[in-house]
């Protein structure tokens, strides 16, 4: 009697122990491999999608602020801690940005705005009385400086309540505080320059400190840096302005 051999297919895709053999004698092709159906992967709707950096750098800035106020991200981990790192950046914001103008100070608010001042910030002080047209314009560029660098403390008092019979002649004056001590003294107005403007007192505020703060990086390098690279920037500006400005005035003169 012949011997017959059986292959016996139990499932499709799968082989008998017969098969193996002939396998690995080489009589059968290498078997297919088992049909395996994709994973099923659910779509997920933008609402439940995690939120990651390149989720809100796609946010305009009215769409963050809105999300800001969604109850319904309260539990998401990244928003959480998204919200923890604005509110930080925000409070370290406050800490630099929190001046702006020429605050009035009298004799007994001396000690509190200037000497004892954070450490962290430069306080420019202008001695100064009513009715002088060189203080005037003193503070009037002094006006324009802080409204610019609001990282540094700009304050005014009136030169005696200051310094008992400090001498007119000397007004306005400028004094420059930081840690407590005075870093800088610029008395009268010709010490800003032959004519005063905001850029040539920036300059000279900044000659050898960092006095100016942009209220922007604190006090780090880069930052002084690009401070003092606009205070130069604005001084050269102004100055091919007034020139032109002056040319012009020459030529209206002339045509009549």
């Amino acid at each position: 009697m012949a011997d017959y051999h059986f292959v016996y297919k139990d499932v499709e895709g799968t082989s008998t122990q017969w098969d193996d053999i002939q396998r690995k004698l080489g009589n059968l092709p290498e078997k297919a491999p088992a049909f395996k159906p994709p994973a099923y992967t659910p779509e997920q709707d933008e609402s439940s999608a995690p939120k990651d950096q390149a989720w809100f750098d796609k946010k305009t800035e009215e769409e963050l602020e809105d999300l800001e106020d969604d109850k319904d991200l309260d539990d998401d981990r990244f928003l959480e801690e998204y919200r923890k790192k604005r509110l930080t950046e925000l409070r370290e914001a406050a800490k630099v940005r929190r001046y702006g103008s020429v605050t009035p100070i009298s004799s007994s608010d001396f000690v509190r705005e200037v000497t004892q001042a954070s450490a962290e910030v430069w306080v420019v002080v202008c001695l100064y009385k009513d009715g002088f047209a060189e203080c005037g314009l003193l503070l009037g560029c002094l006006d324009e400086l802080a409204s610019r660098y609001p990282g540094t403390k700009f304050v005014k008092i009136v030169s005696t309540d200051c310094i008992p019979n400090y001498p007119d002649c000397n007004l306005p004056t400028l004094l420059v505080y930081h840690h407590g001590a005075v870093k800088g003294t610029h008395v009268g107005l010709k010490s800003v320059g032959r004519r005063c403007t905001p850029e040539s007192v920036a300059l000279v505020l900044c000659q050898s400190e960092p006095v100016l703060n942009d209220g922007k990086s604190g006090d780090d390098d880069s930052s002084r840096e690009a401070v003092m690279a606009g205070v130069r920037r604005q001084f050269i500006e102004r100055v091919v302005k007034d020139h032109e400005d002056k040319d012009n005035d020459d030529d209206g003169y002339n045509s009549d």
